[in-house]
């Protein structure tokens, strides 16, 4: 079994949600974990929460930034064996009318960012003994919802590329995870960009109120679940009963689903229109 002690461990997206969650984790099983946010505050945040934290600031849409991370954290500690690309956004707003700035802002983020995680540490972490890439892509990478088709769009992005790295990286010491959260309890729609009604809401608050409503797992228990998925080995772990609702009724309705999705999630004026 794999044994986290003296493991070094880089999370992107570390000062809050399952990303804070996941360095807690890590460093109550005696793990040194680099905490790295794009909020340099957040990030000191997280990293003041214990002695193995430490805290950087890095924007993962910025590809020289990852490459120079991911160089210092080998020059300093020696190693690293797992790496989670954890950091992401969204944006509220429909297909037809997103900005082009914005869909580029979400991909940069949620698609690059795991892009340029993995090339960069990849390197680093072929050299460990037995190590992970923990990709963190979404239910919704797993089923379209009105309203969300730029997030969507990139989580698939992300299922895509892990899956077909995860295959190129079959025959290495490197184990490939690619995560489906459901509902997590972070502030992911209090952040998001709000243009277009989505999850059934018709203005941020509402979306808000409706996310909360519908997140039922805490971002201490998804942190818990990725955790056993490294040491299960586990390649493609749904987090939450959601996650594995949504994920069956598209394997059983594959062609359909979202006729019911649409009913069920689509903005009220829409559906009285």
């Amino acid at each position: 079994m794999f044994k986290f002690e003296k493991k070094v461990a880089v999370v992107t997206g570390a000062g809050s949600g399952i990303g804070r969650s996941i360095c807690m984790n890590l460093a109550k099983r005696g793990c040194l974990v680099i905490a790295g946010d794009i909020s340099a505050e957040k990030a000191l945040e997280t990293a003041n929460l214990s002695e193995n934290i430490e805290a950087k600031t890095i924007d993962v849409a910025d590809r020289q930034q990852v490459f120079d991370l991911a160089k210092s954290v080998h020059e300093q500690h020696g190693q690293i064996d797992m790496m989670f690309n954890n950091a992401g956004v969204t944006i509220s707003d429909s297909a037809a009318d997103i900005s082009y700035e914005d869909f580029k802002w979400l991909l940069d983020i949620n698609f690059w960012g795991v892009v340029h995680g993995s090339q960069a540490f990849l390197p680093y972490l072929k050299q460990s003994k037995e190590s992970f890439l923990i990709n963190l892509s979404s239910v919704f990478g797993l089923v379209g919802i009105p309203g969300q088709a730029a997030y969507c769009a990139s989580k698939f992005a992300v299922r895509g590329f892990t899956e077909s790295l995860r295959l190129e990286l079959s025959d290495t010491n490197v184990t490939t995870i690619c995560v489906h959260p459901g509902g997590i309890k972070t502030d992911i729609a209090r952040n998001a960009k709000f243009n277009r009604g989505a999850l059934g809401a018709e203005n941020h608050e509402e979306l808000i109120k409706n996310f909360d409503t519908l997140a039922i797992t805490s971002p201490e228990q998804a942190a818990t679940k990725i955790i056993n998925a490294i040491i299960k080995k586990q390649e493609r772990p749904r987090i939450g009963i959601d996650a594995k609702l949504m994920d069956y009724v598209q394997r059983v309705m594959p062609a359909s689903y979202y006729s019911l999705l649409g009913m069920l999630v689509k903005p009220r004026s829409k559906r009285q229109s």
